[in-house]
C-alpha cells in the first residue's frame, strides 16, 4: 500500500473528513479570489459563515483550530491543486467561522529579507494557528481606512 494511503487511513475519521473538505474548498476559493477579487471573496465568506455573536474558543477548540490549520496547510501541498497561504487561511477561517467562533484573518509581511514575503494567516483569541516560529508582521489597519469602511458600507457604497 501506496505511503500516502498508509497516513491517510492512519488519521481519525474527522481529520480525514476535514481533510477532504479541505481540498475541495481550497480551489473553489482559488476561482472565487481570480473570479472577484479578495475583498469581495473575503467579504462573502465572511458574511455567509459569521454568527450573530462568536464566542471564545476553548482549550479543545483552540486545539482542534491548530489542527484544522495543520490539515488546510497539506491539503494545500498535497490537494486537487497547489494553494498558497491565502486560500488556505480563507478556508480556515470560514470552517471557524461556521462553528462560531471569532477567527481574524491576518495579512502580513516579513520585512527581514531582501525581498518582502507576504503571508497569510488565521489568529483565533490571538494565538497564530499554526504559525511556529512566524517572523511576519500584521499590517496594521489605520483609523482612517476604518472610517472610510464604515462610510461606504453605511452609504451603500461598495468599493
Amino acid at each position: 500500500m501506496p505511503r500516502r494511503v498508509r497516513r491517510w487511513l492512519a488519521l481519525p475519521a474527522h481529520e480525514r473528513r476535514a481533510l477532504l473538505l479541505l481540498a475541495l474548498l481550497q480551489p473553489g476559493i482559488s476561482i472565487s479570489l481570480r473570479w472577484f477579487g479578495f475583498k469581495r471573496t473575503h467579504e462573502w465568506l465572511t458574511e455567509r459563515f459569521r454568527r450573530e455573536s462568536p464566542r471564545p474558543a476553548t482549550a479543545d477548540e483552540l486545539r482542534e483550530a491548530q489542527r484544522l490549520a495543520e490539515l488546510a496547510k497539506l491539503a494545500g501541498r498535497h490537494g486537487l491543486s497547489r494553494t498558497t497561504c491565502l486560500r488556505q487561511s480563507l478556508a480556515v477561517h470560514m470552517l471557524l467561522l461556521r462553528r462560531g467562533l471569532g477567527p481574524q484573518l491576518k495579512l502580513g509581511v516579513d520585512r527581514i529579507g531582501a525581498t518582502p514575503d507576504m503571508h497569510a494567516w488565521v489568529e483565533l483569541d490571538g494565538h497564530a494557528l499554526a504559525q511556529p516560529g512566524m517572523r511576519h508582521a500584521a499590517f496594521v489597519e489605520t483609523a482612517a481606512r476604518r472610517q472610510s469602511d464604515t462610510q461606504a458600507t453605511t452609504s451603500g457604497k461598495r468599493e
